[in-house]
């Protein structure tokens, strides 16, 4: 378990490191740079702000330069506003989180409890509905569900405000980034649970006279878990982050805005910070999903 843990922290770096290149030398491969589109500023000014900001290097030095300072744990600051790049991740992290782990919540807790009720009543009337609903949500992009819930719950109803700073109000952005992850979860339950509920221990647990409710949420569901978990590793990076079109559709100023706004104005080292920030939670959660098998699964070995 050691030796397999540390040998995963090792890949986990490698990726980082081989996504921080892609991103950067992509990034410069573009033509143009961070200070062209300023009207005012002339050509000395602009070399100048080059030669300050190490942009007037040789590509393979820069990325050296800059890994090196975030080896040091700098990350820079914005070539657009000037401000610390880690004081605008942590005022716009939050935001993202607070929505990822709320919307992440609601799509387990659902996605489970829907998927078991369409297993246990297989070819009835609740199944059919279930899977009338999770296949129309898979196949319906997540900007249009956004754009419909605002226009119908803000615009159309005035039920609910798309987004302040109170937390009451968040229960649109919630629900667009976590119905299409409930969805998928709900129909991996559901085949997940008929497949160990036709297993052999099943049958014996059955006779040997155990409770049906332990049968089914002891052993049956506990089995079907693990490809769920498969699953809700990378789910949960990736909704943690906030999704930038809900976040750009409900003007929420999350880190998924933020990363969008560094692209619009060629703000590398906002792009470099925000991706390698981004590339460690998914890794880290991928970590702790193999490491979570175990303890569901005491038969899979981990080498």
């Amino acid at each position: 378990m050691v030796k397999y843990t540390i040998k995963r922290i090792l890949l986990a770096v490698l990726t980082i490191i081989v996504i921080s290149m892609i991103t950067f030398f992509a990034m410069n491969a573009i033509p143009g740079g961070p200070f062209n589109s300023e009207k005012a500023a002339s050509p000395t000014v602009i070399a100048e702000l080059e030669k300050r900001y190490n942009l007037d290097k040789p590509v393979g030095v820069q990325y050296i330069l800059y890994m090196k300072n975030i080896l040091k744990g700098e990350f820079g600051v914005s070539l657009k506003t000037g401000r610390k790049i880690s004081s605008i991740i942590g005022e716009s992290f939050p935001i993202s989180a607070k929505l990822g782990l709320c919307a992440a919540i609601v799509a387990i807790i659902s996605g489970i409890i829907l998927g078991s009720i369409a297993a246990l009543m297989r070819n009835k009337w609740p199944d059919r509905l279930i899977v009338f609903l999770t296949t129309l949500i898979t196949a319906m992009p997540s900007f249009v569900m956004a754009t419909l819930l605002l226009y119908y719950f803000c615009m159309k109803l005035g039920w609910v405000q798309a987004w302040t700073a109170g937390s009451h109000n968040i229960v649109l952005p919630v629900l667009a980034l976590s119905l299409s992850p409930m969805a998928y979860i709900t129909r991996l339950t559901k085949t997940s649970m008929l497949d160990s509920l036709g297993q052999d221990y099943i049958r014996t647990a059955r006779a040997k006279g155990v409770p049906q409710l332990k049968v089914i949420f002891v052993h049956g569901l506990r089995n079907a878990l693990i490809p769920v978990i498969t699953y809700v590793g990378p789910m949960v990076a990736a909704i943690l982050t906030g999704s930038m079109v809900v976040e750009s559709i409900f003007t929420i100023g999350g880190l998924g805005s933020k990363f969008v706004s560094g692209i619009t104005n060629r703000d590398y080292t906002l792009i470099m910070a925000t991706t390698i920030f981004l590339a460690t939670i998914m890794v880290i959660a991928n970590l702790i999903t193999d490491l979570v098998y175990k303890l569901i699964d005491p038969r899979i070995s981990l080498d």
